[in-house]
C-alpha cells in the first residue's frame, strides 16, 4: 500500500532535504540575529508559521527543489530582518508592524473600554497580579497588556513616575 510506504527513494530524499533544510534554517537564523527568536508578536507569529509551512513544505514535496526551499526560507527571514530592522528605526513602521501596548489597570482601577477592545477578562488580570505577588487592585500602579499578548505589572510602591507607561495607549498624559 503506497499509503504506508511509497519507495525508498522518497525517504532518502525526505532524509537528505530534511537535514540540510533544517541546517538552512539554523545557518539563517544564526546571521538574522536573536530578535527573529525573541517573544512573538502577531508579525514574528505569522512569520514563523510561513517557515514552518515553507519546511514542511521543501521536506514533503518533490515538486519542491532544495534550492528553491532554501530560497524561501532565506526570503522570510530577510524579510523578518528588514521589517524588524525597520520598525527599530521608524516609529510608524513600528506600530504598523506590532502595534502599542495597552492600559488596562491604572492605579488599582481597572479601565473597562480598553479591556473590552482587547478582549481581556477581569480574570486574566487578577491572575497577572497574582503572578507578580501583588493581592489587591491597589497594589497595582498599572497593568498593560504588550504586543506579544503578555501582561506587565507596574506595583504601586515602585514606582517613580510613569516612564515606563511612554508609548503605551491610554497612558494619563497622553
Amino acid at each position: 500500500m503506497q499509503i504506508f510506504f511509497d519507495n525508498w527513494n522518497t525517504i532518502g530524499r525526505t532524509l537528505l532535504v530534511g537535514v540540510l533544510a533544517y541546517v538552512a534554517v539554523v545557518v539563517f537564523l544564526r546571521i538574522s540575529g536573536p530578535r527573529t527568536l525573541s517573544k512573538m508578536n502577531a508579525f514574528d507569529f505569522i512569520v514563523t508559521i510561513a517557515l514552518g509551512s515553507t519546511l514542511a513544505t521543501v521536506l514533503i514535496s518533490k515538486d519542491v527543489s532544495l534550492a528553491q526551499g532554501v530560497t524561501a526560507l532565506g526570503l522570510l527571514i530577510t524579510l523578518q530582518f528588514v521589517v524588524t530592522w525597520s520598525s527599530a528605526r521608524w516609529r510608524l513602521i513600528k506600530q504598523a508592524v506590532t502595534g502599542e501596548p495597552v492600559l488596562l489597570l491604572f492605579e488599582g482601577r481597572m479601565l473597562s473600554e480598553a479591556m473590552k477592545r482587547t478582549r481581556v477578562t477581569t480574570d486574566e488580570i487578577r491572575s497577572a497580579l497574582r503572578t507578580n505577588g501583588l493581592a489587591a487592585f491597589e497594589q497595582a500602579h498599572a497593568v498593560v497588556l504588550e504586543t506579544d499578548g503578555s501582561f506587565s505589572v507596574v506595583p504601586t510602591g515602585e514606582r517613580q513616575g510613569n516612564s515606563t507607561l511612554q508609548g503605551v495607549r491610554n497612558r494619563p498624559g497622553s
